[in-house]
């Protein structure tokens, strides 16, 4: 075993459960260390969570004078090592807190808490997620019962951790009671600045959250946050849009069973000592014949699975090489067959009687495109469903100018701050357009602004024009995907879908290049703006 970890009377190893063929971590205790019997009823208590966010506890031993816990092995980087090049994206920073969030509240809600969040106790890889370690056990190790909030209520403790974590992803500084290996959160007047006083990356509505979570202070939002569940309900509302998942990295040279050592039905990758790739331990197949017991695995020796044992059955590489070989020869043949009689069908077809020239036959011309008629909206309004002040409606009153043909009007979203993402407010808003009947549509052209980057939009189609943050986009159809563009786009519908209203829903805005008249200078501003709108398609069904 290796020792990776050792504290005040206890110390963490590295081994290898032979029957499993898995890295684990032992916890063992000094002698007369004072807090066993709590750290085991925590491990007991901890053994019973099966939500795999959560590392597991496989064995808990305290007989015999001989006290030790078998925990899973927790690959991957904590929260500190990801934070050694500085903090994290806000997109990254809410994703990877908010899945905390939603395993801490999984845990409350079977009565157990984790009461020692640290930037160290979670810890995350791109091919299992995130992983918190130390649930309950942690706090037992740490001291002579539990001080402060967590003595009288932990879902408060594992909130204002949580907030904590997050507010150290986003600036890179540690605001928590417990000790960390990250510098701690500067402070005015006596108080931890607030994370958005730190960085300019962090909006106004996330800065919010924290505050509401961390300092437990009430904000516009609502009332301070005190539970975890409270808390990953409260980022997902605010949460800037998440990137997509990195792909998990290539399977490594000679994988076999589970991820560790050869595969225990094939023969050929065993080596002839027992021991796998590495040549660092000995591995054992499961079995019904051997105990499901021993991290050290002296009861059973490598030696009775050697690669002459089965050479009798039959089980040998090369035997089962050739076999494999003739028949990707025949595969490949058959392949070869269907490709030639493919290519010889497409020859055939192209040397059928030529198409009509339409360069010597003028009374023949080629067909256009089939983008559909200019259909005439009826009207336009702002469609607002998680606008975060009441009545804000996006610039009502300069809505006509979208639709009215004339490139030198525009209507435009109210301005935001330091993010294109609506400043994190919300998740999008949208130009809602009455066609005044239902309509099937080919293209929607749409003229953005030029200026300040891209701004994001797709198209959707509908027949309830509810606007309310209950039903969001729920009554429409998308027809044609979100874009990035600058200038004119032409959005192409396939879709067979039909309905009286066209939604053009924007979700990034371009920056502004100035500042807004009568706006705080020091901030990046971003609006949205739509010089003119034309719909073409066909009548729906229903219509005369």
């Amino acid at each position: 075993m290796d020792q990776t970890l050792t504290g005040n009377g206890w110390t963490m190893w590295k081994a290898i459960d032979e029957t499993l063929a898995r890295p684990v971590a032992i916890l063992t205790f000094a002698p007369g260390f004072p807090r066993i019997p709590q750290v085991i009823t925590a491990a007991r208590a901890a053994s019973r969570l099966t939500d795999p966010r959560m590392a597991q506890v496989f064995d808990v031993e305290d007989s015999g004078g001989q006290a030790y816990v078998v925990l899973e092995w927790v690959g991957g980087e904590s929260l500190t090592e990801l934070l050694a090049n500085g903090p994290l994206d806000p997109a990254q920073a809410c994703s990877l807190i908010a899945d905390a969030a939603r395993a801490v509240a999984g845990a409350h809600a079977l009565g157990q808490a984790h009461l020692r969040l640290t930037p160290d106790a979670l810890r995350w890889s791109r091919g299992s997620g995130i992983k918190i370690t130390g649930v309950g056990i942690d706090a037992a190790l740490g001291g002579d019962g539990l001080t402060g909030v967590a003595a009288y209520d932990p879902s408060l403790a594992d909130t204002t951790a949580l907030a904590a974590l997050l507010y150290a992803a986003l600036t890179g500084y540690w605001p928590g009671e417990e000790p960390a290996r990250l510098p701690a959160a500067p402070h005015s007047d006596g108080m931890v600045c607030t994370p958005r006083q730190v960085s300019a990356d962090v909006s106004a509505a996330l800065d919010n959250q924290i505050i509401r979570a961390l300092l437990q202070r009430p904000t516009r939002q609502g009332p301070p946050i005190q539970s975890p569940a409270e808390f990953a309900d409260a980022l997902a509302a605010v949460s800037p849009p998440a990137p997509l998942p990195e792909p998990a990295p290539p399977a490594p040279v000679n994988y076999g069973y589970a991820g560790y050592g050869p595969d225990p039905n094939n023969p050929d990758t065993w080596g002839t000592d027992g021991r796998g790739p590495s040549g660092t331990a000995p591995y054992h197949p499961p079995s019904s014949a051997f105990p499901a017991a021993g991290y050290g695995g002296t009861q059973y020796t490598g030696t009775q699975y050697t690669g002459t044992q089965y050479a009798a059955a039959g089980y040998q590489g090369k035997q089962r090489g050739g076999g494999g070989r003739a028949l990707m020869t025949i595969v490949i043949v058959v392949l070869l067959v269907v490709v030639g009689v493919v290519v010889w069908e497409v020859g055939f077809n192209k040397s059928s009687p030529p198409a009509p020239n339409v360069g010597t036959n003028p009374s023949i011309s080629a067909p256009a495109a089939a983008v559909g008629t200019v259909l005439t909206p009826s009207g336009a309004v702002t469609f607002n469903p998680y606008g975060s002040t009441p009545g804000n409606t996006e610039n009502q009153g300069s809505v006509q100018e979208a639709i009215d043909n004339n490139p030198a009007t525009a209507w435009s979203t109210s301005y935001y701050y330091n993010h294109p993402n609506f400043g994190g407010l919300k998740s999008g808003t949208g130009l809602l357009i009455d066609m005044g009947k239902s309509v099937k549509l080919s293209q929607v052209e749409v003229t953005f602004s030029s200026d300040g980057g891209p701004t994001t939009a797709a198209i959707y189609l509908g027949n309830d024009p509810t606007d309310t943050k209950a039903t969001g986009l729920s009554n429409f159809t998308l027809v044609s995907p979100a874009a990035a563009v600058t200038g004119d786009h032409k959005f192409t519908v396939s879709s067979q879908a039909t309905g009286r209203y066209v939604l053009v829903w924007l979700t990034n805005l371009p920056k502004l290049l100035k500042t807004p008249a009568g706006a705080p200078a020091g901030n990046t501003y971003y609006e949205g703006k739509i010089y003119n709108v034309v719909v073409r398609g066909s009548a729906g069904s229903g219509n005369s």
